[in-house]
Order: C-alpha cells, then sequence, then structure tokens
C-alpha cells in the first residue's frame, strides 16, 4: 500500500502542476505583448506668402513728350493699381 500512496500522491501531485501550467499559459496568452511606442510627427509645412503678382509694363515716349503703356499680368486688381499709379506720375493726374 505505500507504493500504491506514493504513486497516487506523485501522480496526483503531477496532475496538480500539469493543471497549473495550463491554467498559466491562456493568461500568459490573453496578455498584450508590450508593443513599442511609435511616436509619428507630421513634417510641419511652413507657410508662406506667395509672391505679389508681377505686372509687367511697356512703357513708350512720343516725339511730344508724352506717354503711354500697355500693363500685362496675371492679377487684374494688380494692373489697375500700377495703372492708377502711373496715370498720377506720369500725366500729373490727380483724380481718386
Amino acid at each position: 500500500m505505500n507504493q500504491k500512496a506514493l504513486v497516487c500522491l506523485a501522480s496526483f501531485i503531477f496532475v496538480v502542476i500539469a493543471c497549473e501550467k495550463q491554467s498559466l499559459s491562456p493568461e500568459r496568452k490573453s496578455e498584450v505583448p508590450s508593443l513599442p511606442k511609435v511616436i509619428v510627427e507630421r513634417e510641419k509645412v511652413e507657410k508662406t506668402q506667395p509672391p505679389p503678382p508681377e505686372v509687367k509694363i511697356k512703357l513708350r515716349r512720343d516725339g511730344k513728350d508724352s506717354y503711354s503703356w500697355e500693363l500685362s499680368g496675371s492679377d487684374v486688381d494688380q494692373i489697375l493699381k500700377v495703372n492708377e499709379k502711373l496715370r498720377r506720375q506720369l500725366t500729373g493726374d490727380q483724380t481718386r
């Protein structure tokens, strides 16, 4: 009986240890493995002001010392401002 008791006790301990390892395994599996932290930085895009629209001026002077000009460009408002400035400076017109 003594041997049977030892075999039963040893097998009981073996079963208990095996059950504990199995019960610990699912807990370890359910743990989320620690993932490396990734920090994403977005590139900061500097917002720069576009250069002012360019106005091309073709200035002409005739034989009577009077001036005329042609203006070209992409921005109508800028063209009108330049035209007004030329009119005031070259013709002495003080309107507006």
